[in-house]
């Protein structure tokens, strides 16, 4: 029979490898040639899994999602037509309106991976792969 202190570390144990369990991964590595999903991101699909980027300054100051750079962008990249729109972007939505992090400062998502077009009910915003129930943090 376990001890109250064994069953607690276990439990401890067991906790620590699901924080642990959401893969680091790159937003380039989830693209293939012709507009397809790469092998790693189907094998993703419906999973947590971690990226790491800047926050591009948002629509809205009220918004639950924003967009995952891979390099810092001081201008929304939908407002200004004049400026590029990244390669390696991300759509990321959040359970709740996000506290807006600087641009230039790296953070890391943590959310479930999603394939496939969807369009968001209140901007617009095409995407083909996004990260729901997220959360993020600085780096």
């Amino acid at each position: 029979m376990l001890s109250r202190r064994a069953a607690i570390l276990s439990c401890a144990a067991f906790a620590a490898t699901g924080a642990r369990a959401a893969e680091l991964l790159e937003v380039a590595a989830l693209h293939a040639p012709e507009e397809q999903f790469s092998d790693l991101a189907r094998a993703h699909e419906g999973r947590r899994a971690r990226f790491r980027g800047y926050m591009a300054p948002p629509l809205r100051a009220d918004a639950s999602f924003f967009v995952l750079t891979g390099v810092p962008m001081s201008i929304c990249p939908f407002c200004d037509t004049e400026s590029e729109w990244p390669q390696d972007m991300l759509a990321v939505y959040a359970d709740r309106v996000i506290e807006v992090a600087p641009f230039y400062k790296r953070i890391e998502v943590t959310g479930t991976l999603r394939l496939g077009a969807h369009t968001d009910e209140l901007t617009g915003l095409v995407s083909r792969v996004r990260v729901e129930n997220a959360v993020y943090a600085p780096v």
